[in-house]
């Protein structure tokens, strides 16, 4: 994995991901999402933690302020066009072709800088569905960017649900495009409603 195999679709999943933050109204924060522990509040605030802020700190190999971690962003009424202004500064962030190399710290461990880009990008897929599914959009990625996206989920499923961040995975035949065995992977049901 290097920055040319990554950042198109890192560039692609952001600017998905913002188009549909931009079509969530006020009366749906409080509805169910695909992720049974948050509701669509909830899931923004993880959305726009990680993928725009944890995205940006990331490539400038900081860690994320308490601040932030705290955060309910869509306490901001106008919080889908500042999540829209802070992905465009992450994504030029990760334009740098010395961000890509070497690894960064997270914390607890370390990675490939291009590793962490793809988790992101995956982040914003399949977050980015789940978002646009619990308010009635579709989520549309090229079949390049899906086919990343299923391969960092099937490189990284059993370390998630370690940790509890992906659920047992739904059945789906092989035969299924590559976003929705992506998701089912995760254990998403593709056909999820709310």
């Amino acid at each position: 994995m290097d920055m040319d195999s990554v950042y198109p679709y890192l560039t692609e999943c952001a600017s998905e991901a913002a188009r549909i933050a931009r079509g969530v109204t006020a009366d749906q924060l409080s509805a169910p999402t695909p992720c049974k522990e948050w509701d669509v509040r909830g899931l923004v605030s993880h959305l726009v933690l990680y993928s725009s802020h944890g995205l940006e700190h990331r490539a400038l190999r900081k860690q994320l302020p308490d601040e932030l971690t705290s955060r309910d962003f869509t306490a901001d009424a106008d919080w889908a066009e500042r999540y829209a202004a802070q992905l465009d500064r992450a994504v030029a962030a990760w334009s740098d072709p010395a961000v890509w190399k070497g690894d960064v710290d997270l914390g607890f461990t370390s990675m490939p800088a291009p590793e962490i880009a793809a988790l992101i990008t995956k982040e914003l897929a399949v977050h980015g569905w789940d978002l646009a599914h619990a308010t009635g959009q579709q989520c549309r990625i090229s079949d390049d960017a899906a086919a990343l996206v299923l391969s960092v989920v099937d490189e990284h499923a059993e370390v998630y649900r370690q940790y509890g961040g992906f659920t047992d995975p739904v059945p789906l035949p092989d035969s299924a495009p590559a976003f929705e065995r992506a998701l089912a992977g995760s254990g998403r049901d593709p056909r999820w409603t709310p």
